[in-house]
This record gives structure tokens, C-alpha cells and sequence, in this order.
């Protein structure tokens, strides 16, 4: 049975193709949920910032990754980057429509995963002890593997 979101089943939300392999949207969610565009979508959600506010903001970024990450949010019109012409240039990111969007349901996302730390730590814990245990590619404990 699916889960509900509103009224609506969240699988009922998926394009029919969201689990093949050419499906358009894979490229997007790729995009958007790697280890930093979540956190660099809900740090513009405040305000227009410019990249070294933004990088002290993320903390533990590198300049590289931001720089990499910010360049794939504004090709997928998630950012707007704006260069004032100053001396030296003055370049601020901006969230766009879809990129506000976004980076609410993204802040939603991290407010979950916030409110479960405890929960996400003790599966950690439970899944390195049993890790020892079991062959995961198989399913069967490692005992039984060495025996067939």
C-alpha cells in the first residue's frame, strides 16, 4: 500500500517512467539531491547571497564544490547568478520561482531528517553490528556462504 500525501498516494506523484533508466527527471533529481545543492538551495531561501557569504554559510564546503554545485543550479534554473559591474565584479546568486520551490520542500526534508537523528544513529549502530554478520549481495549470513 502506498503512503498519502494531502489526498493523494505519493506513488501517484511520480511521472509513469520515474524508474526507468531515460527517464528526463532522473538528471534533475540527480542534480538536486547530491551532498550539497540541498543545503545550498535552503541557505538562499533567506536572501540573495553572494558566493563568499554563501560559502561561509555552508559550512564545510569547498570554493571548488560550491562553485560546481552553484553552476549546475543555475543551468537547471534553480539560481539566478547576477554580476554587478564593480570593481571587482560583485556576483550574487539568487533563489529563483522553481528554486524556492524547491528549497522549501528541501527545508522540510532536513527539518525530518533533524527531528530523527537518534533514530538514523541507532539504525547506523544496529546495521555496523550486524554488517559482520551477513552478505549483503545475497542476503545470507556469511557463515552460510562459506559453506555453499
Amino acid at each position: 500500500m502506498s503512503k498519502i500525501i494531502g489526498s493523494t498516494p505519493a506513488l501517484a506523484l511520480l511521472p509513469p517512467e520515474a524508474f526507468q533508466q531515460g527517464c528526463p527527471t532522473r538528471a534533475i533529481l540527480e542534480e538536486v539531491t547530491n551532498r550539497w545543492s540541498p543545503l545550498i538551495l535552503a541557505a538562499l531561501l533567506g536572501e540573495p547571497l553572494r558566493f563568499s557569504a554563501l560559502n561561509t554559510k555552508v559550512q564545510g564546503i569547498s570554493q571548488k564544490m560550491l562553485s560546481q554545485n552553484l553552476k549546475v543550479l543555475v543551468r537547471s534554473g534553480l539560481v539566478e547568478r547576477s554580476v554587478a559591474s564593480t570593481i571587482p565584479p560583485q556576483v550574487t546568486y539568487t533563489l529563483t520561482a522553481s528554486g524556492t520551490e524547491l528549497a522549501t520542500m528541501m527545508c522540510g526534508l532536513i527539518h525530518w531528517m533533524g527531528g530523527r537523528t537518534e533514530q538514523f544513529r541507532a539504525a547506523h549502530e544496529r546495521y555496523d553490528a550486524d554488517s559482520n554478520q551477513f552478505d549483503l549481495g545475497s542476503g545470507h549470513s556469511a557463515q552460510e556462504g562459506a559453506m555453499a
